[in-house]
């Protein structure tokens, strides 16, 4: 879209940016929003109450049930603010005759549901901290390491589970003594419906005026992508302040429709579980829990939903956009129904290719004959999750963003890089029973240390935002002695690669040169291709390996040193594995775990002379 003439974007009512810099001694840069924060909700059951006050009958929760007949996707089902403060109020009745509190915790083993977000409410209004685990510990481990981990270290009173036939290799797994399951289906346990029929007393109330700022509300598992999983400790303070933090930059009009999302992202994870689903709840908007994921074969349901659904905002990873924006290309109806009210949209995760950003604006603005913003956050389990965010019209794609109001951001000299590190009523105190972790997790002046490198677009003007510069601890030397940034290079080979990526690995410890390992994005390589063919004879295919090359080496023409250049690339059939420790289920890649899994494949990399399936960017 270089050169043209473009139409405005359609408002997202974003107050004008700002930011204050103060230079410390030790080279440290502090940045603060001077913006004042919105009023926050006392605790997280008060916004469900105030909307069960002020808007009884509108949805706040819906999922598909079970198709019935021919149908390929079940109808939605629906729950009001008003129906699911009553069904919290009784979940916390009998959580509390369970004797769930502080010390005794509601573990949740099952992805998204109506019932799983009911059952985390009701527990935290019953003081007990709500724990989501995520479902692969449950479903893609063999040895169930991590579930059995995650179980002593919190010891639940309870376990809830939507399904129960799924999760009886796990239970077999675990000692179950003392604990009592929760099942939805009514299988294993205890009913779910037995739980919700039970009747509120005045114990609801008095749990309720016992909610307090320093309350624990969840521990949310880390990765666990370089050991065992960190339970986060995780307030009510720091959940109820994080979901005003973004609200606070914008200047919503009266008018405005309700929020309505429709969202996948998992709830044991902060951005699913606080960003959407918190945020949601405080706003008092309505979610669509979509059964969709952003992989082959099961991204139709998003696709779907989305044909039914209008949404006001629409946040996703980049590889959902990959599938998404040819679908909206394809699809003049899909694309009318999922522009028409669209304030906005986000990503998080990774950088978003600038071509799919070109392709988006493309539609939006045959479809509204406006453009949209398109917007990143930036943030981790311990920060609640979001501290930065882009809050103004931008055309860049792979901004951290500014610092959002209540947030002290440092960035502090590190090697060749500058490291993030954060203050503010959002942080986390620690991880649970892991006195050693928390220590080493803050700096001398207080600051909870994030691991990454971040630098100015343009240091003569701050305002412009930051950019991600790569982990701290991912960086490597050539044998020339000559460092190299995996994380940048990383996003800079992936925007690169004419849309033939999807994510890849930065390679080249002790090598003369660097390399990269590919996941390819199908979708574009089987049009490159002009054939469906099998995944094998796909990554080999002498056009797309051709079509990523010509992106690599316009990359390399501009990035000509030997640390910035890619000189080979090989493209994998395997995805990143969430059970092997590569992947987080947001989608985040664990460069370290991964090359160390995929070995021989970087062994092959650097072989002499390559196979005919490696992509040599020749000088």
């Amino acid at each position: 879209m270089t050169g043209e003439v473009l139409p405005p974007f359609r408002s997202a009512n974003f107050r004008p940016r700002k930011v204050e810099i103060t230079k410390q001694d030790d080279g440290s840069i502090i940045l603060r929003n001077p913006y004042p924060l919105d009023e926050r909700p006392a605790n997280l059951i008060e916004p469900l109450r105030k909307w069960a006050d002020e808007k009884p009958e509108q949805t706040w929760l819906a999922m598909r049930g079970a198709p019935v007949g021919d149908q390929r996707y079940g109808d939605w089902q629906r729950v009001s603010y008003a129906q699911a403060n009553a069904t919290v109020n009784a979940i916390a009745q009998a959580l509390l005759d369970r004797g769930l509190n502080q010390e005794n915790p509601l573990m949740i083993l099952s992805g998204n549901s109506i019932e799983h977000a009911l059952m985390t409410y009701g527990a935290i209004l019953a003081n007990a901290p709500a724990v989501p685990v995520s479902p692969s510990y449950s479903l893609m481990s063999t040895d169930f390491e991590k579930l059995k981990y995650a179980v002593d270290l919190i010891k639940p009173k309870a376990i809830f589970v939507q399904e129960s036939a799924p999760y009886e290799k796990a239970f077999a797994a675990l000692d179950l003594t003392g604990i009592e399951i929760i099942s939805a289906d009514g299988q294993r346990g205890t009913s779910y419906a037995d739980i919700v029929a039970t009747a509120p007393t005045q114990d609801v109330e008095d749990a309720y005026e016992r909610q307090h700022d320093d309350l624990v509300a969840k521990y949310l598992f880390t990765s666990g992508s370089t050991g065992m999983p960190k339970a986060v400790i995780t307030t009510q303070k720091m959940m109820c302040v994080n979901a005003i933090m973004g609200a606070s930059l914008t200047d919503k009009p009266d008018d405005a429709p309700v929020t309505t999302l429709l969202n996948w992202l998992p709830w044991n994870h902060c951005f699913g579980g606080n960003a959407i689903l918190n945020n949601l709840l405080v706003s008092g908007g309505t979610l669509y829990i979509d059964g969709g994921r952003p992989v082959p074969g099961q991204f139709d349901e998003t696709l779907a939903n989305l044909a039914e659904i209008t949404p006001t905002a629409y946040s996703n990873v980049p590889a959902a956009y990959t599938m998404l924006v040819p679908a909206l290309e394809d699809n003049p109806a899909l694309a009318k129904n999922f522009f028409t009210q669209l304030s906005g949209l986000a990503y998080g995760g990774a950088a978003l290719a600038q071509d799919l950003y070109d392709r988006l604006q493309k539609v939006a603005i045959a479809v509204t004959g406006e453009r949209i913003v398109l917007s990143s956050g930036y943030g981790a389990t311990e920060t609640a999750p979001t501290i930065m965010n882009v809050h103004w019209e931008t055309t860049r794609m792979g901004l951290l963003g500014l610092p959002l109001p209540g947030i002290e951001l440092k960035l502090a000299p590190v090697g060749q890089k500058m490291e993030v590190r954060v203050k503010g009523d959002c942080i986390t105190t620690g991880y649970f029973k892991n006195p050693e972790k928390t220590a080493a997790a803050y700096d001398e002046d207080g600051f909870y240390c994030l691991g990454d490198g971040a630098k100015f677009v343009d240091p003569e003007h701050p305002e412009e935002g930051l950019v991600f510069d790569g982990r701290v601890v991912e960086d490597f030397k050539l044998s020339t002695g000559t460092w190299v940034s995996a994380g940048r290079l990383r996003v800079q080979a992936v925007e690169a690669s004419n849309g033939v990526l999807n994510d890849a690995l930065v390679a080249g410890l002790d090598k003369a040169y660097v390399a990269i390992l590919g996941f390819p994005n199908l979708a574009m390589c089987q049009k490159i291709a002009g054939e469906k063919l099998p995944m094998e004879e796909l990554i080999r295919h002498p056009g797309v390996l051709e079509h990523l090359s010509d992106g690599l080496r316009a990359h390399n023409s501009t990035h000509p040193g030997s640390s910035t250049r890619v000189e080979r690339a090989l493209l994998m059939v395997e995805p990143a594995s969430v059970d092997g420790g590569e992947l987080t289920d947001k989608g985040y890649i664990n460069q370290s775990t991964a090359l160390a899994r995929r070995a021989d494949l970087v062994d092959k990399l650097f072989m002499d002379p390559p196979g005919n399936d490696v992509a040599v960017m020749k000088k």
